[in-house]
């Protein structure tokens, strides 16, 4: 019998709930998955470095540093990340920060069917 593969996913979000419902989501599609979360850019950063995530999903607005700042730091030493930001910020100026970064743009607000985008980017990278 094959094992199945153990993913792991940083959940980056400064609101509880955002992290909850995003980590609800995926674990009621892959509940085999490893769910980290974290509050902050700094603190996503922190934790990718520790924990090496196969996926990120990332909150754009939170305090200190956004979340395209902390991906983009992220992407610098682990650049094969695979990263989904998650935003209310549905300018064109925030979607093309995200397509230069190389990360999934997934608008807001956090549904199944947001988290179902990211999950769909997530398969489809190598």
């Amino acid at each position: 019998m094959a094992s199945i593969p153990i993913k792991s996913v940083l959940v980056v979000d400064d609101s509880r709930l955002a992290r909850m419902l995003i980590s609800k989501y995926i674990l009621g599609k892959y509940p085999h998955w490893l769910i980290i979360e974290a509050s902050s850019g700094a603190e996503a950063i922190d934790k990718a470095k520790v924990e090496s995530p196969n996926y990120i999903t990332m909150d754009y607005n939170m305090e200190g540093m956004n979340g395209a700042e902390a991906a983009e730091q992220i992407l610098q030493y682990a650049p094969k990340t695979t990263i989904a930001l998650f935003t209310a910020n549905i300018q064109a100026s925030t979607k093309a920060q995200a397509q230069t970064l190389g990360i999934h743009f997934v608008a807001k607000p956090v549904t199944e069917n947001t988290v179902q985008q990211a999950l769909y980017y997530f398969a489809s990278r190598p």
